[in-house]
């Protein structure tokens, strides 16, 4: 059995404006450093750890994006995908393949799946923001990462 927990950023409460997405990932490191990246982005967001109350989570918060991992304990990011596209609520939603699955065969079959695009682990946060900004046609307000890194 599996523990659940979701958190919600605490930006989320203080702008409407900002994009929400959803991250639904089973690794606490990789969880972190997503939550991380879309602080820097200016982004509000949700962690989930378990796929199996994914669609809870997208139906009732109703996110602009949802980023999923592929490699899931329990459901595979590929079956939370097909629950997601049939719920009326969380079709339209772009989902993002966030994966350490690599190579050409393994990302077509993933976009085939449906989802709207994927990035490979390890990821450069600038192409994580190309994604974003793309997916949901914005511009971001948010310190440059470049800077972040830089002033560290």
């Amino acid at each position: 059995m599996y523990l659940t927990h979701s958190f919600m950023s605490d930006e989320k409460k203080q702008s409407s404006q900002q994009p929400l997405i959803l991250i639904v990932e089973d690794h606490d490191d990789s969880l972190l450093l997503l939550s991380y990246a879309l602080e820097l982005l200016g982004c509000k967001f949700i962690c989930q750890n378990d796929s199996y109350n994914t669609l809870l989570v997208a139906k009732e918060y109703q996110p602009d994006l949802i980023l999923l991992d592929i490699l899931l304990p329990s459901l595979n990011g590929l079956e939370v995908l097909q629950y997601l596209k049939q719920e009326p609520r969380t079709r339209h939603i772009p989902v993002v393949a966030v994966t350490a699955l690599s190579g050409r065969e393994q990302q077509e079959r993933i976009l085939s799946a449906g989802f709207n695009d994927y990035i490979s682990k390890p990821y450069m946060l600038e192409d994580l923001e190309v994604i974003i900004c793309r997916l949901l046609n914005i511009k971001l307000e948010h310190s440059s990462v470049f800077n972040v890194c830089q002033q560290s």
